[in-house]
């Protein structure tokens, strides 16, 4: 009978640890925009409400892990989440499985007001099929890690003498970037197909202090409970599309790959606080278009 009970118990144990297990988590907001007395870009100048809120869930089994996540303020849920990661032996593989959509259009409907061509200086897309799969093996290099994802594209990365280096070798321009905390700075270079940029991070007398090449430079300190974050943004040039979206790639592809329109130089200043209840309250003023945004989120 003992030993009745201890393969039972075993094999309950065993069981439990092949369970799957979801967590559900999200977040909420609500913002009060007066956009300034211009409005900046795209904008009457009139003040906004706007509202924002997120499921998101995961889900693991094992070594497998996936994440879903959709968007519920509006009329019906949507997907803007969709990922899967797992291990077989040495391989790590990744997959996104949620087709986002980029392009100007949809941009200048989530972000109105915002010029074409990302008004954060990201790379806008047009959306075709944005989904990845990528596979990594740790190869018996030292410290090294060799990943291929399904475009070709081949990644090599790993950290020698304190410094992280990744490589990656695509069939237009290459891609590499190292990074190392020296002297108390923590320093990342990037080079991406032949032009480079390059951040620096620090502390000084608890400021935390980020500047990189695009001449933008973000201080975060702490004062009487509330935290302050004070950025600075250079003038941005206008910048015609270029043609390295990658062989194949479609006409809309490439016309909106790295497009970017002309912005003046802006300055933002935000304070928030987290309150008892558990929501964080925060006011951000920025001198683009000389607003106060005043916002309340929380996250579970």
């Amino acid at each position: 009978m003992k030993k009745l009970i201890s393969l039972f118990a075993v094999t309950t144990m065993a069981s439990t640890s092949a369970m799957a297990a979801v967590a559900l988590g999200g977040s909420a907001s609500v913002s009060y925009d007066d956009n300034g007395s211009s409005g900046g870009a795209g904008s009457t100048g009139a003040s906004a409400t706007s509202y924002d809120a997120d499921i998101t869930l995961t889900g693991t089994a094992g070594a497998t892990t996936v994440n879903l996540g959709w968007d519920v303020d509006g009329s019906a849920p949507s997907l803007n989440v969709g990922s899967m990661s797992s291990t077989i032996g040495p391989l790590s593989i990744a997959v996104d499985f949620y087709d986002e959509d980029n392009s100007d259009a949809v941009n200048d409907s989530v972000y109105p007001g915002m010029p074409n061509g990302d008004d954060d200086g990201g790379v806008i897309v047009d959306s075709t099929v944005d989904r990845s799969v990528s596979v990594s093996l740790d190869a018996p290099l030292g410290d090294a890690t060799i990943a291929l994802d399904d475009s070709g594209d081949v990644t090599i990365s790993g950290t020698w003498s304190g410094v992280t280096v990744s490589h990656t070798a695509t069939s237009g321009a290459d891609t590499t970037s190292a990074a190392a905390a020296v002297a108390g700075m923590d320093i990342t270079v990037t080079n991406d197909g032949g032009t480079t940029t390059w951040a620096i991070g620090t502390t000084v007398a608890g400021t935390a202090v980020t500047l990189n090449s695009d001449k933008a430079i973000t201080a975060t300190f702490g004062v009487t409970g509330n935290t302050v974050v004070v950025s600075h943004t250079a003038e941005r040039a206008a910048k015609t599309a270029t043609t390295n979206a990658g062989t194949g790639a479609l006409a809309a592809t490439i016309a909106n790959t790295n497009a970017t329109d002309y912005r003046n130089a802006f300055t933002t200043v935000a304070v928030s606080r987290d309150l008892t209840s558990g929501a964080t309250l925060s006011a951000t003023y920025s001198s683009l278009d000389d607003s106060l945004t005043l916002k309340a989120a929380v996250a579970f």
